[in-house]
């Protein structure tokens, strides 16, 4: 995965557009105007302040399946990513949570999105949902069968999950690689907003042997400059929000304030980008 094809940068900085509850999720409001809303609202607060990329996921569903989603989830992303991809020019990826990678891989081919987030593609996790197991095989077969070329960035040993055995780092990210056939990896924290020690990065940097190692949780402005030492970009949600809580909406100067630490850390290998990538309308 050359992620300056994708990205325009060898280092970059992929924001989290959380959807609202969507239908069927428990706190679903009744209203997907305003889910649409508020997901423009923060795509083009992202694409304004400068990232790279974003990643649309239905995060505020909880408490998730584990496996397949709702049929009506999975229209509601399909719409909404769509219209999201018309208002902003930044490569789009998807994450269907928990751990509904083919529905990802759905979405995503069918409106051209270029990269899906997987929580588990190998292995087998105990979370809050139950046990989860990998489906790399059925995944990448399906990826195949729709002719497509969408990305697979996969956690290793994701947040908010524990692993059945006691599995070595570097022989998970090698795993996930070589056996999963992930096009890029993800290390976070132990749990949301919690990110991943240098140390970890670092191994899971020399595991990977070239395919790209992302933060997954946890970079704010004061710790990016440290963490992006062992990796190849990020993907950032909780620190972009107001006042730092994941519940609120993305406040658009602390997008900037990241993204110029950021470039910052890493300004020996990229040239600067321009700061909008919002489509202007006549």
């Amino acid at each position: 995965m050359k992620l300056e094809q994708i990205f325009k940068t060898p280092n970059p900085i992929i924001g989290v557009v959380h959807l609202l509850p969507l239908p069927t999720s428990p706190r679903w409001g009744g209203s997907l105007k305003a889910v649409i809303d508020r997901a423009e609202q923060e795509v083009t607060a992202l694409a304004s302040g400068g990232v790279d990329g974003v990643i649309v996921e239905n995060f505020f569903d909880a408490p998730f399946t584990k496996n397949q989603v709702d049929p009506a989830i999975v229209s509601a992303m399909t719409l909404i990513v769509q219209r999201l991809m018309n208002l902003v020019t930044l490569p789009v990826g998807i994450n269907v949570l928990r751990n509904d990678a083919q529905s990802a891989l759905a979405i995503a081919s069918c409106v051209n999105a270029q990269f899906i987030r997987v929580n588990v593609l190998t292995g087998v996790m105990a979370t809050d949902q139950g046990l989860i197991e990998g489906q790399a095989h059925q995944l990448l077969r399906y990826r195949r069968e729709l002719g497509s070329d969408v990305k697979i960035l996969a956690d290793v040993l994701v947040k908010h999950a524990r692993p059945l055995g006691s599995p070595n780092l570097t022989t998970a990210v090698q795993e996930t690689i070589e056996r999963g056939l992930a096009d890029g990896v993800i290390l976070s924290g132990w749990a949301t907003g919690s990110p991943p020690t240098l140390e970890d990065l670092e191994l899971a940097s020399a595991a990977a042997r070239g395919t790209p190692v992302f933060i997954g949780s946890g970079a704010n402005w004061e710790n990016i400059s440290h963490l992006m030492q062992a990796a190849d970009g990020v993907i950032v949600s909780s620190s972009l929000k107001r006042r730092g809580r994941i519940e609120q909406p993305i406040d658009p100067v602390r997008v900037s304030q990241f993204v110029e630490a950021a470039r910052q850390s890493a300004a020996p290998m990229t040239e600067p980008k321009p700061v909008s990538s919002v489509k202007l309308h006549s």
